[in-house]
Order: C-alpha cells, then structure tokens, then sequence
C-alpha cells in the first residue's frame, strides 16, 4: 500500500475518498478545450470520488458543445456505475478517439449522472478546474483530473495495479 500524502490547507486526499465511489455535485467550472474550441462550459457538473483516485467530472449534456460528440461504438462496465458507453470528440477535422464517456443508465447510486459526460484529460488540448488546467491521472483508462487541490498518491501509473 502507498504511503498517503497529508493534505494541506484546501486540500483533500484522494485516500480520504469513499470505495464503492460517491457521486457528489460541484459548482466549480469546468472547461474541456479541444483543436483551439472550448467544447464545454459548465458549473453544473458532478465529480465521481473513489479511494486512490484523483476526482473524475462529468459534464451536463446541455452545455457541451452541439456536434462535438460522435459514438464510438465502445462500451465497458464499471461495477459500481454500471455500463459505459464511448464518444469520439471531433472538432472540424480533428478527431479524438474513444476520448469521452458517459453512462446513459447507471446504477441507482449514480442515477444523477445518466447521460452526463466526462473527458479524458490528456486527449484535449486542455481541461480546467475553475481556472486551473489539469494533470490527466496516469494510464489509459482512468480519467481522473488532478488540481492542486488533490494529493495522493495516485491510482493509475505502472506499478499501482494492486491498489
């Protein structure tokens, strides 16, 4: 097991987290640029929190760009969401694959996000908390935004598999 980093002042750890993770609503802006196009702007979001792991922001269908999203024809299961489907996030002629995620019908815990919709970090050109550009969590799968307002370690890099 790593060792936990105390938090400081404004700060959360992210193994104070809850597992099975909590869905809670935030008032912080999110932003998600891709190919120069701010693509969503909100402070209507949710942010998932799960031990280890730094918070992932889904973002309310509404206020996300009309056209951006195409289906990718992925889908994968989180057992405690439920089954994920994939977007491609396109941009004039640019196109980021299997970039974003959404879950149409989650378990009942996370019924409050159906249809909202999170974005892989380091896909886009940049993503924001308020007005603080994120780190993406390490790896391919998990889509964690890491602020200075988070410390771990973090879930995600090459030797945390076992965590």
């Amino acid at each position: 097991m790593p060792n936990r980093i105390e938090p400081g002042p404004n700060q959360e750890s992210v193994w104070d987290y809850p597992r099975p993770p909590r869905l809670e609503r935030t008032d912080a802006r999110i932003r998600v640029v891709f190919n120069g196009t701010t693509i969503v702007d909100t402070t209507q979001a949710y942010r998932v929190l799960e031990t280890s792991h730094p918070p992932v922001y889904y973002s309310p269908p509404d206020d996300i760009a009309e056209g951006v999203l195409q289906h990718a024809g992925r889908t994968s299961h989180c057992e405690f969401k439920g089954r994920a489907q994939y977007y491609d996030v396109v941009v004039d002629a640019e196109r980021a694959q299997q970039a974003a995620w959404t879950y149409p019908s989650p378990t009942p815990r996370f019924q409050d996000m159906a249809g909202y919709v999170a974005f892989y970090a380091h896909q886009m050109d940049a993503c924001y908390v308020d007005d603080e550009q994120v780190d993406a969590q390490a790896g391919s799968f998990y889509g964690g935004w890491i602020t200075s307002r988070v410390v771990g370690p973090f879930k995600g890099g090459p030797d945390t598999i076992g965590w």
